[in-house]
């Protein structure tokens, strides 16, 4: 099974990881796991005035601190994922990710705002429900 997990960092990425290693059926080194952040793009003022140079560096950054921690973890449970980095709206280039690279499952944590708690903010795993066409499993 290929299997796209959604990562960015937070709590809720540990949770959907240790998740994953309490279900062998999903954690198993048979599958092809490729990890998937996406970073937040920068004001166009901001990108102007620092160059894309300096704006590309600051991204790979941000997605090694985030990408760096999980495939240590997933290299300790003998999985060696493939990654893949994105900057701009995540709940659509997950899902665009998703569907172009013939994923069969995506698989992200939720931060469980709820109904009024989307509606005020969003949510990345509402976006991804909405338009990927790959299953999603949300960890809570």
């Amino acid at each position: 099974m290929k299997i796209l997990l959604a990562v960015d960092g937070s709590e809720y990425t540990k949770k959907m990881l240790a998740y994953l290693t309490t279900h062998d059926e999903l954690f198993s080194a048979s599958n092809s796991y490729t990890l998937v952040t996406v970073q937040a793009q920068l004001p166009p003022r901001a990108r102007a005035a620092v160059g894309k140079e300096m704006v590309d560096a600051y991204h790979r950054d941000e997605a090694e601190k985030i990408l760096g921690p999980v495939t240590k973890f997933l290299l300790r449970h003998g999985i060696d994922a493939k990654t893949i980095t994105k900057v701009g709206h995540a709940g659509e280039l997950i899902s665009k990710t998703a569907d172009s690279g013939k994923f069969d499952l995506v698989v992200m944590g939720s931060h469980g705002h709820g109904t009024l708690g989307n509606l005020v903010m969003g949510s990345v795993a509402t976006q991804v429900l909405a338009h990927c066409k790959v299953p999603v499993l949300l960890v809570r």
